[in-house]
């Protein structure tokens, strides 16, 4: 089925494809500046250090729902064995199989396609099966260390988590934004909190996936305005699922890796963070975010942490 009228019309409005240059594969990491960076360092108080990524185990966040995502597969190759002859130090080496985006992770821009284009106008079948991504695979992000910024749409209406199929509006985000007492500025990683990652960590897997509050459709132009850097959030599907337009899925994904070349994260867990932001009134931080360079890679692991 073809992509609606309103679907494009929105994609035109957000595009950023030339903005800085054919030859670009980072799209707005491109925001995040030096004098960002320095900034952002100076909303450190008290170097409170806040992890926001979910264990990687076998029993993880992944139930079935998105086809080969994995969890985590974790297997010892050598115990306590001594390398260099009895007697001397002995190793132990483990290894992991798992779908790089399995957990906390980053969707490289080349995760989602439409119309058989990728960021910046490339052609979708420059990603293969063995040269994988050949333009704006996650190895080719810039560094991820700028200005947080925790919008948390939850508490800012009096709740601990959305209900299920609640499509986070940008009045929402204005809400959350004016409820947290910031401004998001150029440049800025802007995350989410819906309050989802409840279901995960209370155990109910199936819960967690579906059905699941998240990201409208309008939401892009409120992230394009204001020239956000990159936005994760505390759901599996990032978007608000079952979709908001009927049979329109994944829209939000599209709008962001393909027309704004804009990185964004699920599966990030922001409890801690909520109930720090909401004790010490600051919903600003220092956040260092760093993608894993898995070369050609649509997505990686990523292990966040908040700088307050």
């Amino acid at each position: 089925m073809a992509l609606p009228a309103e679907f494009h019309e929105i994609a035109k409005r957000v595009n950023n494809w030339g903005r800085w240059g054919a030859d670009d594969e980072i799209g707005t990491l491109n925001l995040i500046t030096d004098g960002v960076v320095r900034a952002a360092a100076a909303e450190v108080r008290t170097g409170r250090r806040i992890p926001l990524a979910v264990p990687l185990k076998e029993d993880g966040v992944q139930a079935g729902l998105i086809p080969g995502r994995i969890n985590p597969l974790h297997t010892m190759v050598q115990i306590n064995q001594e390398l260099f002859g009895p007697g001397t130090v002995a190793c132990s080496d483990d290894a992991v199989t798992m779908g790089l985006q399995a957990g906390t992770h980053w969707d490289a821009l080349t995760h989602v396609s439409h119309s058989g284009r990728i960021y910046n106008g490339r052609p979708a079948d420059t990603i293969t099966a063995h040269g994988r991504a050949a333009f704006s695979g996650i190895d080719k992000a810039a560094p991820i260390v700028s200005r947080g910024v925790l919008l948390d749409v939850a508490r800012a209406k009096g709740l601990d988590r959305l209900p299920g199929g609640h499509a986070v509006t940008p009045e929402d985000l204005a809400e959350a934004e004016e409820f947290g007492g910031t401004t998001v500025r150029a440049g800025d990683v802007v995350l989410v909190r819906t309050g989802q990652i409840q279901a995960f960590l209370a155990g109910d897997k199936h819960g967690y996936g579906f059905p699941s509050p998240g990201l409208s459709v309008r939401t892009p132009e409120w992230f394009h305005a204001r020239d956000v850097a990159a936005v994760a959030n505390d759901t599996l599907t990032f978007e608000v699922f079952p979709p908001e337009i009927e049979d329109l899925w994944l829209p939000v994904h599209a709008l962001h890796l393909v027309e704004m070349g804009m990185h964004q994260g699920q599966n990030w867990n922001l409890e801690t963070l909520s109930t720090a932001c909401a004790e010490t009134r600051r919903y600003a931080f220092l956040l260092s975010a760093m993608p894993e360079p898995f070369v050609g890679a649509v997505g990686t692991p990523v292990a966040p942490v908040a700088v307050l």
